[in-house]
């Protein structure tokens, strides 16, 4: 800050002689900052009082360095002088001004500030890993502006920015609250059976770790892929035109049902699914989601925020854990046995022994309805899932021909070795 005698005479000299005041005086026995000037001409007297003045320097401090500004002094020498009585006694005061105060404090606010840095979350098959957000440092320019605008009207020599430090939007805490488990669901497979634990492990790990975002839709065909040899399928037995029979990707269905049976525990919305044409084991009649190249599972997201898919295999077990950030809502699932539909008699076939080469089982309707209850368990709503047919088997029975008629005669030469010829 440069502020000379000389540029301060420069700014202030001459009012009076534009003013009408050369040559007139000041009343008597005036006094201004401790000087006597009455009786002195205005001029005369203004430079006396002037010499009296003093401009103290003037800075603000801040964390990231001070600001000395460059300051246009005035004073109201003159006012004091033109209103002074006789025999008054008058303080005059210097005045000082910061044309660009608002641009450059602003851009100190700036130097002194520091972006907040968001917490962030990573999902894979593995789980979550959270990272720490950063606060961010600002400073209140309106309180500064008013701080340095006080300081230099009360001739105080400094002003001290204090920045303060704000939460990132997005923290650790909130990111946690967001990715809390909302749902899980497991259905028991036979280990046993290596092609088709194979199958449901492969298809389940091809879904582990999938983020479905905020109004996104979600697709088991897309995420899992074609059921191929190519692609490290095997075959086992899966259900095709209501009968059992082998094929590639044999046990994926389990998978898709067990999924089907997280999502709608969690609240989400099933877009697309398809019963068996047969009934399963593993779940109840309804809550099934067969899954094939033209028949595919499909939910949306419709929370604010995503939820996470996470799965987990082994033990004769097939689990599937969803994370979000919980409504306050528990959804439940019931499935209801409308009849059943009784098979045909078997079909018996000829075969080397008696043995039941598939055994007969029954048809049935059933519906499925999802539940809605608050945190007290009172019910709030239902509404049907969905309402299928499950086709009977006939069963197969294999029986073995019957024993030929016994033969006497053939069985008394076979004892004795026959007659002997009659000569």
């Amino acid at each position: 800050m440069r502020i000379g005698k000389t540029a301060i005479a420069l700014l202030l000299a001459g009012s009076f002689f534009c003013c009408g005041h050369a040559g007139r005086r000041v009343p008597s026995a005036v006094e201004v900052n401790g000087v006597e000037v009455g009786g002195m001409p205005y001029a005369v007297a203004a430079e006396r009082v002037r010499k009296t003045l003093t401009v103290p320097p003037f800075f603000v401090r801040s964390p990231a360095g001070d600001l000395s500004p460059e300051l246009e002094i005035s004073d109201d020498v003159e006012k004091v002088l033109k209103s002074a009585k006789r025999g008054g006694r008058y303080t005059a005061h210097a005045v000082r001004r910061w044309v660009d105060a608002e641009e450059e404090l602003e851009a100190l606010c700036r130097r002194n500030a520091k972006d907040s840095v968001n917490a962030s979350v990573t999902f894979g098959k593995e789980g979550f890993s959270y990272t720490s957000g950063e606060k961010g440092i600002a400073c209140d320019f309106s309180r500064l502006l008013l701080d340095v605008s006080a300081a230099l009207e009360e001739g105080r020599e400094e002003v001290t920015l204090s920045p303060y430090e704000y939460a990132p939007e997005v923290t650790e805490e909130m990111l946690k609250e967001r990715t809390r488990l909302l749902s899980s669901f497991s259905t028991a497979y036979d280990p046993k059976n290596a092609p088709r634990s194979h199958n449901i492990e492969l298809s389940a790990k091809q879904i582990s770790g999938t983020t479905v975002g905020a109004g996104e839709e979600f697709s088991f065909n897309e995420a899992v892929g074609a059921r191929t040899a190519e692609r490290g399928y095997k075959e086992a037995p899966v259900i095709q035109d209501g009968l059992f029979t082998q094929g590639v990707g044999g046990g994926v269905c389990q998978t898709s049902t067990t999924l089907f049976g997280a999502v709608l525990r969690a609240g989400l919305t099933v877009t697309e699914s398809h019963p068996h044409s047969l009934s399963v084991g593993y779940v109840p009649p309804s809550e099934d989601a067969m899954v094939s190249s033209s028949s595919d599972l499909k939910f949306v997201n419709p929370y604010p925020y995503p939820v996470y898919l996470r799965a987990e295999t082994g033990g004769g077990r097939v689990a599937f854990f969803i994370y979000g950030m919980p409504d306050g809502i528990r959804y439940e699932v019931e499935s209801r046995v409308l009849f059943r539909l009784e098979p045909p008699p078997p079909r018996i076939v000829e075969g080397e022994e008696d043995r039941t080469v598939r055994p007969a089982k029954c048809g049935l309707a059933s519906e499925s309805w999802l539940i809605l209850r608050d945190k007290a368990g009172k019910e709030l709503s239902r509404s049907r899932i969905r309402c299928d047919t499950y086709a009977c088997v006939q069963g197969i029975e294999e029986r073995a021909p019957a024993p030929p008629a016994e033969d006497p005669s053939a069985e008394e030469e076979e004892l004795f070795g026959g007659l002997p010829e009659k000569s």
